[in-house]
């Protein structure tokens, strides 16, 4: 079987294992530790680090094709692969989009897709202040600061609401990260739209979702969207489909996007990678999105994204603030007993404040509320990250 090396060891890497074991394969892992998630997991690990051309040579040596769980490796090194003939995909003239926030607006811009307003800081400091207050100024200052590179989880990412405070954050930036300046938009909800595409050109989506986001992190995904406009849902696919051909995408794609208040669409992320906005299909479509990101790069047949059931639901497990005295052993043992319709996916981490270790899904029935499912699921995420149950169960009756 093919021999798929994947460049991180997080719990995406972890997740897409799975899927690579039920298709007779053993991924393989550039890992940065022994504990990392996918190298608890996987028998084929090499230790290194992605910011190393070497570490990534050895990880790439005798494998079919070379994918990531982030998107971190510097594009030159990935441009030495391509020309060392390494398969990788999405191949970095794709990637770079992905790792370059001003690189994407500006592409999406010159295909006519809808983005924020937006303008770049770099350059001269005086120039670029001069430029953040003119934008500034034009937008009464309903502005958002962003780092170019690097940032994700709401980190590098600054909501302002005055030019002072805008000002004084540009002039506090470490001289070494690069900025733009963007328009806030007035939305009416956050959406995802995920995609595949194969090196033989075959798209697959999945249905549109809404995500909703807490201190800038992900925190709920309901599939489908509630309410969304069976048009508007359509647009938002083709829109995605449609930039990862233009790209060259091959694998993952997760576009997000902004419902304005108005009921139109802007893009604002893109990840290239399978995406916590798609971790709801392990349980709740026909093919998952780490199964679906393998056969893609394999240039498989892309499998079906129907949803099984009904609405399904999606909740991270996130660190509490001071972890529980219960283990999460018996965590586990109280949610089966009083949820037993909740999929756990943990991810081998230690618990430490709002950091990402696990998820749970919930399939709903068919015709089952929407509301209903949620509350089971974001209950179910909330008692494995702090043991206290939302509605005051008490669990063991006293």
């Amino acid at each position: 079987m093919p021999v798929v090396t994947m460049v991180g060891g997080g719990q995406l890497a972890r997740m897409t294992h799975q899927s690579a074991i039920a298709l007779g394969q053993c991924l393989r892992v550039l890992a940065a530790s022994e504990d990392d998630p996918a190298a608890q997991v996987s028998a084929d690990v090499v230790i290194g680090s992605h910011e190393r051309l070497d570490d990534l040579r050895r990880s790439a040596a005798g494998a079919n094709v070379l994918t990531f769980d982030h998107e971190g490796v510097p594009v030159a090194h990935l441009e030495a692969l391509e020309a060392e003939g390494v398969a990788v995909r999405p191949p970095s003239k794709a990637l770079r989009f992905a790792q370059d926030k001003l690189a994407m607006r500006t592409r999406l811009t010159a295909l006519g897709l809808p983005v924020p307003d937006f303008a770049d800081l770099a350059g001269d400091r005086a120039a670029a202040r001069g430029v953040l207050r003119e934008f500034g100024a034009q937008h009464r200052w309903d502005v958002v600061l962003k780092a170019v590179r690097g940032g994700y989880d709401g980190r590098g990412v600054w909501l302002v609401d005055d030019e002072q405070q805008a000002l004084d954050l540009f002039d506090r930036a470490d001289a070494s990260t690069r900025l733009m300046v963007e328009a806030r938009v007035s939305m009416r909800r956050e959406l995802s739209a995920l995609i595949a595409r194969s090196p033989f050109g075959q798209g697959a989506a999945w249905p549109v979702v809404e995500t909703i986001q807490r201190q800038g992190q992900c925190a709920v995904v309901v599939a489908p969207a509630p309410g969304l406009a069976p048009d508007v849902a359509e647009q938002a696919q083709q829109m995605a489909l449609r930039l990862a051909e233009e790209l060259g995408v091959i694998g993952v794609m997760a576009m997000e996007l902004f419902e304005t208040a108005d009921g139109g669409l802007v893009v604002n992320e893109l990840a290239m990678r399978p995406h916590n906005s798609g971790h709801w299909s392990m349980d709740g479509a026909i093919t998952s999105q780490f199964e679906q990101h393998l056969r893609a790069i394999l240039d498989y047949p892309l499998g079906p994204t129907d949803i099984v059931a009904g609405p399904v639901v999606m909740a991270n497990v996130l660190g509490a603030a001071q972890a529980p005295a219960m283990s999460m052993d018996e965590r586990v043992h109280h949610l089966m007993a009083r949820l037993p319709e909740a999929k756990l996916h943990l991810y081998g981490k230690g618990e430490r404040p709002d950091r990402k270790i696990g998820h749970v899904n919930i399939v709903g029935a068919p015709g089952a509320s929407v509301d209903e499912v949620r509350e089971r699921a974001e209950r179910a995420a909330t008692w494995l990250s702090t043991a206290r149950w939302t509605d005051g169960w008490d669990v063991h009756g006293e």
